[in-house]
């Protein structure tokens, strides 16, 4: 496949992401009398890369997420020259997703943005965490997606079932990851939502939600070679 093919595919996908896992946050979540709670929201999320995987992932890979694009590269699976790329094209289908969803949310009588999903730390962490624990949490959760992604995807696991395993991981992630940060493990769904958020702590919060994913994604994708280096 070509590269515009293949980045095409990732502006596509990471829409999805954002449009579909953000969206079910924004508007079922807050649904008065039938709310999906955060339990919903964190299944969107996983739905959301589990059917884009199967979509796309013949053709870009699906990272969806400049941090696993990244581990992917330092775990030897990726090339460096293409990383760049795939993080604009990342962005700006993620800020798209954003813009859609804000002419939506807008439209209902009295809507107030407020901090439109944003991820968060310390007084804008949902359950009132600290920029250490915040930053704990996403080092881990992103480490640990990169580490699920290399396995499941690995020329020895089981084929066809990648798709399926890395959902659910993200799924587990945001289940375990929301009351802390609201979740990101991607700096572009954490760009996209700072931008139209109608205040301003999103972005100055936002350096943690791209240092944290792309370290935890270097890690996951470096322990997952060594671990596997080791077995062979």
């Amino acid at each position: 496949m070509t590269s515009t093919k293949s980045l095409g595919a990732e502006f596509i996908g990471t829409f999805w992401l954002v449009f579909g896992g953000c969206g079910s946050a924004l508007f079922a979540a807050a649904f008065p009398d039938a709310g999906i709670g955060f339990m919903g929201v964190s299944l969107a999320f996983g739905l959301t890369v589990l059917s884009m995987a199967f979509a796309i992932g013949h053709i870009s890979g699906c990272h969806l997420n400049p941090a696993v694009t990244l581990g992917l590269a330092v775990g030897g699976r990726f090339s460096f020259r293409m990383v760049p790329l795939y993080v604009i094209a990342q962005v700006l289908g993620a800020i798209l997703a954003s813009a859609l969803l804000y002419v939506i949310f807008m439209g209902q009588p009295g809507a107030e943005i407020g901090s439109f999903a944003a991820n968060g730390y310390g007084d804008h962490s949902p359950g009132g965490y600290s920029m250490l624990a915040a930053l704990t949490m996403e080092i881990i959760m992103t480490a640990v997606f990169l580490f699920v992604i290399m396995g499941a995807t690995d020329k020895r696991a089981p084929t066809g079932l990648a798709p399926i395993a890395i959902g659910l991981c993200l799924t587990l992630i945001h289940l375990v990851s929301i009351p802390v940060t609201n979740t990101s493990v991607n700096p572009a769904r954490s760009t996209s939502q700072a931008l139209f958020a109608g205040v301003n702590w999103p972005l100055e919060q936002l350096w943690l939600f791209w240092l944290a994913p792309l370290v935890g994604g270097i890690i996951g994708a470096v322990i997952y070679r060594f671990v596997m280096s080791e077995r062979e």
